[in-house]
């Protein structure tokens, strides 16, 4: 027994003993330097578990990013009244624009290219494009030339304009021409949009300090504005080729006229009308085709409608027709149909319908696309209000603009005093209702 308890007391001494020379060796300094610690050395070199664990947040990283572009990728969305979507940038769509003669829509993205799309081809399963690429750099804006034989394009890099001829093959598809020499940078802040006379007289770009420049075609710098805004928030050429409007951080539109002489040499820019009425900066305006109304958006959480056939040499002030309460998330953009019936709004992910006649809300699509909507337009017979803000374009019936219609001809055929006017006006009537029952037999 007493051996045994000799040797039960050994065990325990040694035991004893090896647990404090494992104490000790745990609090050798050396023993710390391969354990993962989230502190870097005096000298600022990190350790090497914080090394590990950079690898690792990285690869974590590199897969967040890839699922979020996956996820943008697989962005859908569907509802009724989509006529379709034109798919084929690989990059975000930044601009679109219809040509004047209704057969055209470009886009341009940062995938390097312009894609011109058939509007006939809208309502088709497939939907054909023709691409025009743009060497060294990429287009954020893109507008047709009058004839619609043509577009220019911003740069993103360069800051500055490039013209590309379309030049149509004996089997109707088109080749695509960019001019020898670029317009000479002139702005000294981004470009935020740009645009073409339907005269054909000038060229208009603006950027976002205060500046605006008015080109002729050939790249020579015709005159210069300066908006006295603080910063330019858009800018755009009237419908009519006669105007030029900017609007920004000051509560106001201010509307210039770009005036020529007889022989079609350049004069002036004169200061032509303002639009005033809001209570804070305006983030967007548009045209109506005629270039008689015209409609904004502002900070202040209102859009509002003018009456802009004024005469304004004889000192008359536009009139405010209507003004209607809405929803503002930058960015914000509106869009006025070219035979001013009815205004489309973006605000972030979302777009909204408004009847003009009485500032009724018609239509809402909620998460057009992936991403926030970088352009909104109708094309040039209002039948479709199309936009984008991803890689696709989504083609919207404009059943608002048809239910405008019948409204209006409705009212005026009541007033009506001749049998000739009264057969129009059922006649525009029935076509209106027609495409009316059209659009709803398909979402049936």
């Amino acid at each position: 027994m007493e051996a045994v308890a000799a040797l039960f007391a050994g065990s325990v001494l040694l035991g004893a003993f090896g647990l404090l020379l494992f104490v000790l060796v745990g609090k050798w300094p050396g023993a710390q330097r391969s354990a993962p610690t989230a502190h870097t050395e005096e000298n600022g070199q990190k350790v090497n578990g914080q090394a590990a664990s950079d690898r690792l947040l990285g690869t974590k990283k590199q897969k967040q990013q890839q699922r979020g572009r996956k996820e943008k990728a697989q962005h859908t969305f569907t509802h009724q009244l989509l006529a379709s979507a034109l798919k084929g940038h690989s990059g975000k769509i930044t601009c679109l624009d219809f040509s004047s003669n209704g057969k055209y829509l470009a886009s341009c993205a940062d995938d390097r290219t312009v894609r011109i799309w058939s509007t006939k081809d809208f309502l088709e399963r497939e939907h054909r494009c023709m691409r025009a690429n743009v060497e060294l750099d990429h287009a954020t804006h893109v507008r047709f030339s009058p004839d619609s034989r043509a577009f220019i394009t911003c740069l993103a890099n360069g800051e500055t304009i490039r013209v590309f001829k379309m030049i149509k093959k004996e089997d109707g598809s088109f080749t695509f021409s960019a001019a020898p020499e670029d317009f000479p940078r002139r702005h000294k802040a981004p470009i935020i949009n740009i645009g073409i006379a339907e005269t054909g007289k000038f060229i208009m770009t603006a950027s976002s300090d205060t500046s605006i420049l008015i080109w002729d075609l050939k790249g020579e710098a015709l005159g210069s504005i300066n908006t006295n805004q603080m910063t330019n928030a858009y800018a755009a050429v009237s419908p009519c080729g006669r105007f030029v409007a900017s609007c920004g951080f000051t509560p106001d539109v201010k509307v210039w006229e770009v005036c020529f002489s007889k022989a079609g040499d350049f004069r002036e820019v004169a200061r032509a009308f303002d639009l005033k009425g809001h209570s804070a900066g305006v983030y967007s305006f548009s045209f109506s085709n005629d270039s008689r109304r015209m409609a904004t958006i502002s900070k202040d959480g209102t859009w509002k409608l003018w009456d802009t056939d004024v005469e304004y040499k004889k000192q008359q002030d536009p009139y405010l027709l209507l003004t209607v309460k809405c929803e503002v998330i930058e960015p914000c953009r509106i869009a006025l149909a070219p035979d001013a019936r009815v205004v489309a709004i973006s605000s972030g992910w979302n777009i909204t319908v408004y009847n003009t006649q009485k500032g009724k809300k018609e239509e809402e699509f909620y998460c057009v696309h992936g991403e926030e909507i970088t352009d909104l337009a109708f094309d040039t017979n209002s039948r479709f209000l199309v936009s984008t803000g991803d890689r696709a374009i989504r083609i919207f019936h404009n059943t608002a603009g048809y239910r405008a219609i019948i409204e209006e001809m409705k009212g005026m055929l009541k007033r009506a005093t001749n049998e000739g006017m009264r057969q129009r006006l059922q006649q525009q009537i029935a076509d209106a209702q027609s495409a009316l029952d059209s659009v709803q037999a398909k979402k049936d």
